[in-house]
């Protein structure tokens, strides 16, 4: 007998079956691990759609189009600066979904529906705060549901939408801002070059050192940070 036929025999064996279950517990576990299983998958969309990440991706990605810096800074770090800053902004909504939601429904004073309440509801508070009633107004009709008379008749899924479509006006607005002056200076080199009588050399090429330049000299990393933060205060 070969090393490989003898490794062969040893491997253990993996089955699964589907039986009746002995109990309603093991139904109602089988069920939960399902439903969390979903969430996972659903986490990503709902980590964009309910928090700061829109707006701050899209502004990050609005400014290295004013750079006209193709690929640089790459999309890996635009996401992972997104999400570090998300997170940074949504330390105390996170934190009270736990103190609220995670770490009773662990010690088991609430069940889960409960937990689940509770942690919408410091979510849908922060896309109160930043949503437009305008929008609201709108999906409140798209739904055909009644004017709500208070906060807490607006229903999430009319939320949700309304806050995408704020975030990405406000982040529409702020990248027009960043445009304006690395426009300027699109312009001003496309009119010397014109008058020069260079106009086989792309404008790019002669605008993008002075763009960085300018970028670097009014320390716009720590303008940008800071006006994206202080927007969610």
């Amino acid at each position: 007998m070969t090393g490989g036929d003898a490794f062969a025999q040893n491997l253990p064996s993996l089955s699964i079956q589907v039986g009746q279950s002995d109990s309603p517990e093991e139904l109602a576990t089988t069920i939960q691990i399902i439903l969390l299983i979903t969430f996972l998958t659903l986490a990503p969309a709902l980590l964009i759609l309910v928090t700061s990440f829109t707006r701050i991706i899209i502004v990050l990605s609005l400014l290295r189009h004013a750079l006209s810096t193709q690929q640089i800074p790459p999309n890996q770090v635009l996401i992972g600066l997104a999400l570090f800053l998300t997170f940074f902004i949504m330390t105390p909504v996170f934190d009270e979904i736990n103190s609220n939601a995670v770490q009773p429904y662990l010690a088991r004073e609430i069940d889960q529906d409960e937990a689940v309440r509770n942690a919408i509801v410091p979510l849908r508070n922060f896309m109160f705060n930043h949503v437009r009633e305008k929008d609201l107004a709108l999906f409140t009709r798209i739904a055909q549901q009644p004017r709500p008379a208070n906060l807490e008749d607006v229903r999430t899924r009319v939320l949700i939408p309304a806050f995408v479509i704020s975030e990405l006006r406000i982040a529409f607005q702020m990248g027009f801002l960043l445009f304006i002056p690395f426009l300027i200076i699109d312009m001003v080199v496309a009119s010397v070059l014109m008058s020069m009588g260079m106009m086989m050399l792309p404008p790019i090429m002669v605008s993008l050192p002075f763009k960085i330049l300018l970028f670097v000299l009014v320390d716009g990393w720590n303008l940008l940070i800071q006006s994206l933060v202080a927007s969610f205060r």
